[in-house]
């Protein structure tokens, strides 16, 4: 069949937001047979990844090699050196060059795998340690490009630490490695080919290929309309209708920047049109796009490396995510209404309403590859991989039986094009497991990962709070410009063995590590999700990143909840676990009336009234009886002088009116 490859570039849908990131301008907008070449590779690298994960297997090593290999290629034919470079579009000789060296190290990875893997880490051999040192120049060359330069920067201060480890004194210090021992160890499972490369390759690809059918078929816009009809016509429905739509789109993207550039760009303009405040816009936006990493189904890349490194079924991690992400949304849909309430603001006319009805009877097509992947993952117990090629066959299937003139995915070149997005998608996201690899490679080579953790649990002194506010404070640094995949693996490498020494489980351990890797693209001063939104609204990043936080504070609060009380996480009696849950639920409510000042009676509330919500709510959330009772004693308080002030402002506001 004879497609047209220009079109495969030419053509730009929603499902060129999901892969786009705040790096998109060093990415070539390449044509001619330039473009044609890059599109053959990523269709192959899709096409390679099906067969030998879903049909035919091969060796392990040979998988992450090949798989890695793909993305050196495709990274350094689509990123530019420079931003001035990549707008030439097209690939300069320089870039060619490490492509083709990209090509060469691979092959030779390949050819030599057996002898590799049995002296790698062992015994010192020239070839492996010049593979090695090509290797990790080029992935952390690459991740710079793709994902800024902050990764690649701890990255090489790790390797410096490796190599002069001896000048440390105390608990850090080690003997120090030889070059040679370092880079040639870089090669090995346990280092650039680890846990987050294994992920990447064994889950995340296949679920950014799925994502990418999905975002073809336009379930996007769907996903959207029905946002729209369900909340756009309640009082601040524009901002309902971020919460829900980023939230829905969000578990297709796993990327909070592409979330907020994908569904920002209609969503900001409407909340400011009917009178919220830019930076308010820009916050919703930022934090409902961040809450989309959290929400199953697909939660992104780092909740499948969390199963993949604790050996759980990604279905536990599912319902482990759900309560929080209820949570999550219900605290920020109640401030954004709350909000809506302080400045009197009204829904969207009904005109530019869709109805709900008429959109799941036109477009119910797209809900079942969703469907049919939540069965997979959980009724049927399939594996990840085999949930995520019976999910793009279903976008296929179902887009297939359902025929609207809307429907891109049906003609065959739009297969193509989910094929060639899945691959281009995935780039920056396996060269960030690769640079993250190197540095957990690091602390495997020196033994480094236990020593942080007893520096943790030293500088705590057994304290599990300080600990927990350690772990916090190291996850939201890291995240500042790092993926939140990279954020996890690092913060969990350092941290989680002390949380869990210190009595904490490592399922709570590690979605501590991951909740807060997440909420790192809302926390200032680097807030990359926050300043999208920004510059969408057009305000002070600064502003959008702490009004953001004010939004989003439950996310901060959440992960201290379920590490003291698992019933969050789905552990527990069905009793318990109720209970647990109704409790927080009503203490967030109370979170909100006191952070925003306002009742949902449009009562303004002293800062007295304030406080005494904001503690009645911090005893509810708390885990346990008796601060729940507490918490409810002080609320009975708390409402009680809130009705006297709710007559006066009410006899105030007659008065006036007289």
């Amino acid at each position: 069949m004879a497609f047209k490859l220009k079109q495969i570039f030419s053509r730009k849908t929603a499902s060129d937001e999901v892969v786009d990131d705040e790096h998109s301008s060093y990415k070539r907008q390449l044509t001619g047979w330039q473009m044609k070449l890059i599109a053959a590779i990523a269709i192959a690298m899709t096409v390679f990844h099906v067969w030998t994960l879903g049909f035919y297997s091969i060796p392990t090593h040979m998988l992450y090699v090949l798989h890695t290999g793909f993305a050196l290629v495709l990274g350094f034919s689509i990123y530019g050196i420079s931003k001035n470079q990549a707008k030439k579009g097209k690939i300069a000789w320089y870039d060619a060059v490490l492509a083709l060296v990209s090509i060469v190290i691979t092959v030779l990875q390949v050819i030599y795998m057996k002898d590799m893997i049995m002296r790698l880490g062992i015994i010192i051999n020239v070839m492996d340690t010049i593979i090695g040192i090509l290797m990790v120049i080029m992935v952390l060359e690459l991740t710079r490009r793709s994902n800024g330069p902050v990764l690649p920067i701890l990255s090489i201060i790790f390797i410096l630490y490796a190599r002069y480890g001896n000048i440390f004194k105390g608990l850090l210090g080690h003997k120090g490695y030889s070059w040679a021992r370092i880079f040639s160890f870089m090669l090995t499972e346990e280092a650039l080919y680890g846990v987050p490369i294994q992920a990447s390759t064994r889950i995340c690809f296949l679920f950014l290929v799925f994502s990418a059918f999905l975002m073809r078929s336009g379930a996007g816009n769907s996903f959207i309309d029905l946002s729209i009809g369900a909340a756009g016509k309640y009082r601040g429905g524009p901002a309902k209708v971020a919460i829900v739509s980023s939230g829905l789109f969000g578990t297709i993207s796993g990327n909070s920047v592409a979330n907020v550039l994908a569904t920002g760009t209609f969503t900001i303009p409407m909340m400011k049109k009917i009178g919220y405040s830019p930076r308010f816009a820009g916050a919703v936006e930022a934090v409902a796009s961040t809450g989309g990493q959290i929400v199953p189904p697909i939660m992104g890349t780092a909740a499948f490396i969390l199963a993949s490194t604790l050996g759980i079924p990604y279905s536990r991690v599912m319902g482990a995510a759900i309560i929080p992400a209820i949570l999550y949304f219900i605290a920020v849909f109640l401030m954004v209404d709350l909000e809506a309430i302080r400045i009197n603001l009204k829904g969207l006319p009904a005109d530019e309403i869709p109805s709900v009805k008429k959109i799941l009877i036109k477009r119910w097509a797209h809900l079942i590859p969703l469907l049919a992947l939540l069965y997979c993952l959980t009724v049927a117990n399939t594996s990840i991989i085999r949930a995520a090629l019976i999910g793009t066959a279903a976008v296929i299937m179902c887009t297939v039986v359902y025929k609207d003139k809307n429907n891109m995915i049906l003609h065959p070149m739009n297969i193509v094009h989910g094929l060639k997005d899945g691959a281009l998608g995935s780039i920056s996201i396996i060269v960030a497991c690769a640079c993250a690899g190197i540095i957990t490679g690091i602390l495997n080579l020196t033994g480094t990962g236990l020593k942080f953790a007893g520096v943790v649990i030293s500088l705590s002194s057994r304290n599990l709070i300080i600990a927990l506010l350690l772990t916090m404070l190291v996850s939201l640094i890291l995240g500042m410009g790092v993926p939140t995949a990279a954020a996890y693996i690092i913060t969990s490498a350092i941290c989680s063995p002390a949380l869990i020494q210190l009595g904490v489980s490592q399922l709570a351990a590690h979605m501590f590590c991951f909740y807060f890797a997440c909420i790192s693209a809302i926390t200032p001063p680097v807030a990359l999700a926050a300043y999208a939104g920004a510059q969408l609204a057009g305000d002070n990043p600064m502003r959008v990143g702490l009004t953001a936080c004010k939004l989003g504070i439950v996310a901060f609060v959440v992960p201290y909840m379920f590490v003291f009380g698992e019933e969050l996480l789905g552990t527990g009696t069905f009793g318990s676990i109720a209970l647990c849950v109704v409790t927080s639920i009503f203490g967030v409510i109370v979170l909100s009336m006191g952070l925003m000042g306002i009742t949902f009676r449009g009562i303004k509330l002293p800062l007295l009234h304030r406080i005494l919500f904001i503690v009645a709510s911090g005893c509810l959330i708390m885990p346990g009886l008796n601060t729940d009772l507490i918490g409810l004693g002080i609320l009975a308080v708390a409402l009680v002088l809130t009705l006297i002030v709710g007559k006066k402002q009410k006899s105030t506001e007659t008065e006036e009116v007289v």
